[in-house]
């Protein structure tokens, strides 16, 4: 039986959903800085392969620092959500 559990706090990947819904770009140090998290790469990961988000990566600096973002082109009316921010949905995305 394959677990839906995300080794992520819920709050995290919330977090993560509104960002990139209100068309942010986000980063670990964001994600550490507003939410005390340190999973994003995974969330990311998970909500491309699972959910089929159309997440974006560009890597910037000598570091290879990554950044993501949603495509523009999105239909928010078409992503599937994960269970913590099923209320994203609810209210049409973001604000």
């Amino acid at each position: 039986m394959a677990s839906d559990r995300w080794f992520s706090n819920p709050t995290q990947v919330y977090w993560c959903c509104k960002a990139l819904l209100d068309g942010r770009t986000i980063t670990h140090k964001t994600e550490f800085r507003e939410v005390n998290g340190w999973r994003l790469g995974a969330i990311v990961h998970t909500l491309k392969s699972k959910y089929e988000w159309p997440i974006v990566a560009e890597y910037r600096g000598t570091e290879n620092i990554a950044h993501y973002r949603l495509a523009s082109d999105i239909d928010r009316a078409r992503l599937k959500f994960p269970p913590s921010a099923k209320v994203l949905s609810e209210e049409g995305g973001a604000a």
